[in-house]
This record gives C-alpha cells, sequence and structure tokens, in this order.
C-alpha cells in the first residue's frame, strides 16, 4: 500500500473512512434500534479504528512491517473489548451476539484497510441480514413454542 492512502489530501483517504463510517454505521443501526449496548457511535468506532490500525500497518515498506501482523493483534485485541460486554445472570449468558457483532465489526475494519471496499459494504449488509432474518425465524419458532404454550417471546429469551 501506498503511504499517500494516509494523507488527507488524498481522495481515497477519505473514501476508506466514509465507508468505514457506512459499514460500521449500518450495522450499529440495526443493534440501536433492538436497544443493544454498541449501537452506532460504538460500531463506527470500531469498524474506524480498526482501518486505521490496518491502513498504518499496510503504509510501511516491505520488510518494515508485516501487515497481517497488525491484523492478527487486531483480531486479538478485540476479542477483549467483545469479552467484556458478554454477561452471566443466573442460567443465562447475554451478549455473545453483540460480542460477535464486534468481531465482524472489527473485520470489515480490516477488510477497508486493505482496501476491498466493496466486499466490506456488502459483508455489512449480510451481517444485517444475517441478524435480523435469524431473529424473526428464532421468534416465530419461539412463538409457536412459546413458554408452557402461551405462543408470546419475551425479550429476556434474546440474546444481546
Amino acid at each position: 500500500m501506498n503511504p499517500d492512502v494516509l494523507s488527507p489530501s488524498n481522495p481515497e483517504f477519505w473514501l476508506r473512512i466514509l465507508v468505514a463510517i457506512l459499514a460500521g454505521g449500518v450495522i450499529g443501526l440495526e443493534r440501536q434500534i433492538r436497544g443493544k449496548v454498541a449501537g452506532v457511535r460504538t460500531s463506527i468506532l470500531i469498524c474506524l479504528g480498526t482501518e486505521i490500525f490496518v491502513s498504518l500497518g499496510s503504509s510501511f515498506p516491505a520488510g518494515v512491517a508485516d501487515p497481517t501482523r497488525v491484523v492478527g493483534q487486531v483480531v486479538t485485541g478485540i476479542g477483549f473489548v467483545g469479552a467484556g460486554v458478554i454477561l452471566s445472570r443466573g442460567n443465562h449468558i447475554l451478549g455473545v451476539t453483540t460480542a460477535a457483532v464486534i468481531w465482524i465489526l472489527a473485520a470489515i475494519g480490516c477488510m477497508i484497510g486493505l482496501g476491498h471496499l466493496q466486499a466490506s459494504l456488502v459483508l455489512s449488509l449480510v451481517c444485517v441480514l444475517v441478524l435480523v432474518g435469524v431473529e424473526r425465524i428464532e421468534t416465530m419458532r419461539k412463538g409457536k413454542r412459546g413458554p408452557r404454550g402461551s405462543g408470546t417471546f419475551s425479550p429476556e429469551d434474546a440474546d444481546s
């Protein structure tokens, strides 16, 4: 990668920032609408921060830095952030989906940082479709086999 991609005078600098904001924003909006802890701001910042780290790691000449090491460190580091949103309450574990969303936001940020802009936007939409689509299937299923045959489904039964 060319170090000029980190220059605000380069249009690609702004394009990557815009894509990171859009990708993180789309996923974050879905989470915010559902009242989850990692909403729009958090999602944008995770995606944007990851994009910045990976772009920076990729900007050094070959032999000076290895972009794959930056990606590896992002994967490890974001795992700690995701672990922080997982809670255990009695027999229920909450926040696993939010942790997974944080993980995929970092992956999408890595893709943007490495220049895969179109693929990152497509995967953001796929992520939202999975979140919305699977929840609908789960809700329909729980509605048919709800607690004690009530046909209802409580938000406490949902994953965060």
